[in-house]
């Protein structure tokens, strides 16, 4: 593609030098990703100035970078006077708008749908993919699991955790568009808004979940934290709201004037879609849905009270959507549940694993209030303090399980750059009685979920929580891969 930067839309440049247009065939962020005929994104990142690694990028072929300051680029044009150097205000919405262009708006021939909440974002995208594919509009999603189309997981090297760079996002939309999908959902991260990852997208519809204290080692504040949760529903036409969340829904409820869909787990509320009289079942849950005067016997293969919330978050979208309620509800009964999320493993001498990656202290709760709803003998429970989370939490994760579990292993999800014994010391200052013989430590996650089997017996449930659900450990800035289903098979073969 030949692009003509003065030519580009919604793109403010303040100074370039060199050529004003160059044959483009790759975008890059990272000077390592660089390739002959690419354009080079220079940002400040958490642990490097992207400066440092133009010449690295020019070297690999770069023909074009964009910065914020101009500081070198008069320099490196005399150097390199076929590159072009371009000066912008932001880099990060500019490389969001050129990724846009580049791709060729892909995500305005889809069906949009953006997650957003602390706990339930990877739930929710999974259940919107399931039921929207299962009415005939094929879908695929991007978050927590990875990239999936509406048939299959696709192979990815993901740029984050959870919401990708913009690049690779628009690249993503393009490949489900080519690949025959109609609409994309996707999981929303509060950093991911901060840092205009999905600038310049308009969602048909945004999805609440709910709210409470995350991610404070990047936002610092819970003010900032919200402020960027609201934001996403400043680019969407519809939005889906859960009303029992005080601390975010009644904002939104007054702040949001385009057509909404809301949901509760109280029938007495004014919501649009109300459930009752749940009930667990060994095969998922039933509940009543209540809708327009009427109410519809419902019956899913999920498990967990708060997961009938998410079910009712994939309905409203649906509905926003246009599709009918007795179609939605023919189809329920076939709906996917994610990766890792209340996932059983059936064990040896009647023992059930169980992989739910709860990682926040309200969804641990919600998880262990669901787990002992079950018959068992002992409740074994893995917790994780997360290195590249805010340590505050660390400790609530710990107050949390004391007194809950039988045996309590503590182990590290993506350490980063700390030391793994660092992190666990975080977590056993949230110990009551830190030195109680049923708490161990585990410095590696393998570690973790290896002494965690080896302290199962029969009729006992294993529960393994916390963060590791994107096949990797982040280890000082490498994704190492890692897997809890590859450590159990092989464990029980063993025995």
């Amino acid at each position: 593609m030949i692009l003509n930067f003065e030519q580009l839309p919604d793109i403010q440049i303040k100074q370039l030098v060199g050529p004003t247009s160059q044959r483009v065939l790759h975008l890059a962020y990272h000077s390592k990703h660089v390739k002959n005929s690419s354009l080079f994104f220079s940002m400040k990142g958490e642990n490097a100035d992207g400066y440092q690694f133009i010449e690295e990028a020019i070297q690999k072929g770069a023909v074009g970078v964009f910065g914020s300051v101009h500081r070198c680029f008069q320099q490196l044009h005399d150097k390199y006077p076929h590159c072009t150097f371009i000066v912008v205000d932001d880099v990060r919405k500019t490389m969001a708008n050129i990724s846009k262009f580049y791709f060729q708006q892909a995500d305005e021939k889809l069906k949009t749908i953006g997650v957003t909440g602390t706990n339930g974002k990877t739930t929710v995208a999974a259940y919107v993919r399931s039921l929207l594919t299962l009415l005939r509009l094929p879908t695929g999603s991007i978050g927590t699991t990875g990239i999936w189309s509406s048939h299959k997981k696709l192979t990815y090297q993901k740029s984050t955790p959870t919401t990708p760079e913009s690049i690779d996002l628009h690249q993503i939309f393009h490949d489900l568009e080519t690949f025959g999908d109609e609409a994309a959902v996707m999981e929303v991260s509060s950093i991911a808004i901060d840092q205009k990852r999905v600038e310049g997208i308009l969602f048909d519809v945004a999805i609440h979940t709910n709210f409470s204290e995350e991610h404070l080692e990047y936002h610092k504040t819970m003010e900032h934290y919200k402020n960027c949760k609201m934001k996403l529903f400043e680019q969407a036409k519809t939005a889906v709201i859960n009303v029992d969340d005080d601390l975010m829904g009644k904002d939104l409820l007054q702040l949001f004037k385009n057509p909404m869909v809301t949901y509760s787990l109280n029938k007495n509320s004014n919501a649009t879609l109300r459930a009752d009289s749940i009930s667990v079942e060994e095969k998922g849950t039933t509940f009543e849905l209540h809708y327009k005067d009427n109410i519809y016997p419902v019956t899913v293969p999920v498990f967990g009270e708060y997961n009938i919330a998410n079910v009712l978050s994939a309905i409203g979208t649906a509905l926003l959507l246009n599709f009918h309620i007795e179609d939605i509800l023919n189809v329920l009964p076939q709906l996917a549940s994610p990766e890792g999320r209340f996932q059983v493993i059936e064990g040896p001498q009647n023992q059930k694993i169980i992989l739910d990656y709860a990682h926040t202290p309200v969804a641990l709760t919600r998880l262990l209030q669901e787990v002992k709803k079950l018959t068992y003998n002992r409740l074994i429970v893995m917790i994780a303090g997360i290195g590249i989370r805010d340590f505050n939490k660390m400790p609530k994760m710990a107050s949390i399980i004391e007194g809950q579990a039988d045996e309590v292993v503590v182990t590290v999800d993506h350490p980063g750059f700390h030391n793994p014994n660092d992190i666990i010391d975080q977590v056993f200052t949230g110990f009551a009685h830190p030195n109680a013989s049923n708490l161990h430590r585990a410095p590696t996650r393998r570690e973790g979920v290896l002494k965690s089997l080896e302290l199962g017996g029969a009729n006992d449930v294993i529960l393994l929580t916390s963060g590791c659900i994107n096949g990797s450990q982040i280890v000082k800035g490498e994704y190492i891969p890692h897997s809890d289903e590859a450590i159990i098979e092989p464990y029980y073969v063993a025995l």
